[in-house]
């Protein structure tokens, strides 16, 4: 903390809170299953935030009775400027030579916003969920959480002041900064809740939407630094130090049970935000006046000072490893992202001793704090011209004929999606696409999710047969499964997914199809007996009026985007490693587990079969990016439409349509 401005002195039990939080997010991030919910970990500096820094403000306006604003974003832009800038340097020169051009893109506009403490509103505005598959490519998704917290900052000091209403001479200003400050929590967290269901990118990342978590932190410093009644009863205040340290590690319990619990599949920050903001700020209490024992004394262990001492640093660190070292070398090894975990934790090291730590404590930052915060301002426009001239270069790069080609492969793509048979989310309306003669003899289904639709080049390839009638009906992220889902995408229950499926597989029965055959995607997250009981329920409805159903099983899912694999090895082949050529192992134990799940709901029924095609997908048991000159995927799990069409022939094999089903037999059924 400067010297020449005002210090609230050193708690370890804070320190050690935000190593807490810092661990958790990191955790989090690099896949710890039972760790899903470390996101939480930034609730927690939410609510540092809003403790520390209403303290300092509150100091300097009780001593001087006015606020220097221009000290105060100077000090600011001291602690934080320039670890961000290293990092943003860095990390962009990185991506410029790993990532395919037509990936950059994306990344430079990210990277643009962040130099200015604005990517959390790209983020809101681009409709882009923290939690869907499509963010955990940004480097610089982390960054939402900085631009909510230099907002906080830019409005805070004003806020105070007029909360605080010095200039009304005398009264009870403490008074009323409380009760605004209890307005402000109870209005954003209000906004919040309702915003988490009806705007759900919004109530995360905007900042009056989490000035709640801020206000708390402001509370918890306006009631705990009250003056202490010395004549209170001893009894009295040892009961209540007693309770603070309950209070304490209860706080704890409520941030380990929101990291526990909490995951990708539920609504977030709405009322569940509560647990982790609740948490901080009891310890943040507890720790007032008795900094040396209960939960305080524990966070202030040796080893958790030092975490908490790099926390900034790390956090802006591991994230854009973790996506770089994955864009090196493709591997869900654990044992691999532990050691991305471990390099990003020497960068902050190495950040903090040689960059964040020796510009903190330059006092000539506040000499002239007005010429620091244009310097400042100076250094941030400048970093976003550079990111803007490199989204420019990026057009240029990305339009070379070899990269035009990886780049068309994304939208390889079955023509069934230019058509009105799949609606996703927006509609829970049932509609076929009709291929064939309406007379034909026989009917052919093709029924699922997006998993289920990449295969109908193939299907279409298999029944372009005079006697044969093909409908489609899909509905995208609905897996063929009897159970409620919630879709992070749109951070709700996909209620359009249940109501399709019941409907579609009404009507589907009502057809009397020859053939149905089903495809979904086989990492939802079901346990065995939603896989198991979900699919033998919509099986029930459909097989009895069915000659056969057929039952897909999933298509491998990659660590990687495979255009984007091939483009950049072909970008700058010499950096990549011998061994990491586009491609990954076809095997995965909950993939396996799925399979024998769906074959065992299937067993119950005498005209249900699987097909199995990933051998013909991934031979020999490794999934390749490109196989024949072709493009196997068109992103990180659904085939292109050129490959799938291929496999028209083995999959016409699987159904051994030379005896087409009886339909007289049906009757005995």
């Amino acid at each position: 903390m400067d010297t020449r401005g005002y210090s609230l002195g050193y708690r370890g039990d804070i320190e050690g809170l935000r190593a807490l939080a810092i661990l958790l997010v990191v955790a989090a991030h690099a896949k710890v299953s039972w760790l899903a919910g470390g996101f939480v970990g930034v609730d927690v500096f939410f609510v540092l935030s809003g403790y520390l820094i209403t303290g300092l403000l509150l100091q300097e306006i009780e001593k001087t009775g006015h606020l220097q604003f221009a000290n105060f974003y100077a000090r600011r832009l001291r602690r934080l400027l320039p670890a961000l800038l290293a990092m943003l340097i860095c990390t962009c020169l990185f991506a410029v030579v790993v990532l395919a051009p037509g990936a950059q893109g994306g990344q430079a506009v990210a990277a643009a916003t962040a130099s200015i403490w604005l990517s959390n509103f790209h983020f809101a505005f681009a409709k882009l969920d923290y939690f869907s598959p499509g963010a955990a490519s940004n480097l610089f998704l982390h960054t939402w959480s900085l631009g909510v917290e230099e907002q906080f900052y830019l409005v805070w000091p004003a806020l105070m002041l007029l909360a605080f209403g010095v200039w009304h001479g005398k009264g009870n200003h403490l008074r009323r900064l409380k009760v605004a400050m209890f307005a402000i929590a109870a209005i954003s967290l209000a906004f919040c809740i309702t915003l988490t269901r009806t705007a759900p990118q919004m109530a995360f990342y905007m900042m009056p939407l989490r000035a709640w978590q801020f206000a708390a932190g402001a509370l918890v410093w306006l009631h705990s630094h009250s003056p202490i009644d010395h004549d209170t009863d001893s009894l009295k205040q040892r009961k209540t130090t007693i309770m603070g340290r309950y209070v304490g590690w209860l706080g704890l319990g409520l941030i380990m049970t929101a990291a526990l619990w909490f995951n990708a599949n539920m609504a977030y920050p709405g009322w569940r935000s509560l647990l982790p903001t609740i948490g901080a700020a009891a310890i943040v209490a507890a720790g007032v006046r008795e900094s040396n024992k209960g939960i305080s004394w524990a966070l202030s262990w040796r080893p958790l000072q030092a975490i908490g001492r790099v926390s900034y640093s790390w956090y802006l660190w591991h994230w854009p490893v973790l996506l770089l070292g994955g864009a090196l070398i493709a591997t869900v090894s654990p044992a691999y992202r532990a050691g991305l975990v471990v390099l990003s934790f020497l960068l902050a090291i190495a950040s903090y001793r040689w960059v964040e730590s020796p510009i903190r404590h330059q006092a000539r930052w506040i000499v002239r704090p007005r010429v620091a915060v244009l310097a400042a301002i100076t250094l941030m426009m400048t970093a976003n011209i550079l990111c803007i001239a490199w989204y420019n270069a990026t057009s240029a790069w990305a339009n070379s004929p070899a990269q035009q080609r990886y780049a068309q492969a994304h939208f390889d793509a079955p023509i069934i999606y230019s058509m009105p048979c799949d609606d996703w989310y927006h509609s829970d309306e049932v509609r076929f696409c009709a291929f064939g003669p309406s007379d034909a003899k026989h009917t052919v289904v093709l029924m699922g999710d997006s998993i289920g639709a990449q295969w109908f080049p193939a299907v279409a390839e298999v029944f372009n047969r005079p006697d044969w009638r093909l409908l489609v009906l899909t509905k995208s992220s609905c897996p063929m499964v009897d159970e409620p889902i919630f879709y992070p995408r749109i951070e709700r229950d996909y209620v359009e997914c249940s109501t399709w499926r019941k409907n579609a597989s009404q009507q589907v029965a009502a057809l009397r199809p020859d053939i149905v055959i089903l495809g979904s995607v086989q990492t939802a997250n079901f346990n065995r007996t939603q896989w198991v009981e979900g699919t033998a329920r919509l099986l029930k409805v459909i097989s009895g009026s069915a000659g056969h159903v057929y039952i897909l099983r999933g298509t491998p899912h990659l660590p990687f985007d495979g255009p984007n694999c091939l483009s950049s090895k072909n970008w700058l082949p010499w950096l990549h490693l011998s061994h990491s050529t586009c491609q990954a192992s076809g095997f995965s134990k909950s993939d396996n587990n799925v399979y024998h799940w769906l074959q065992e709901a299937s067993g119950r029924f005498g005209n249900v079969s699987m097909l199995d095609l990933n051998g013909a997908i991934c031979p020999d048991g490794l999934c390749r990016a490109e196989q024949d000159g072709m493009v196997v995927f068109r992103d990180s799990q659904h085939m292109t439409a050129t490959f799938a069409k291929s496999l028209g022939k083995e999959l016409g094999q699987q159904l051994k349509l030379e005896n087409p089903p009886d339909r007289s037999a049906q009757v005995l059924r």
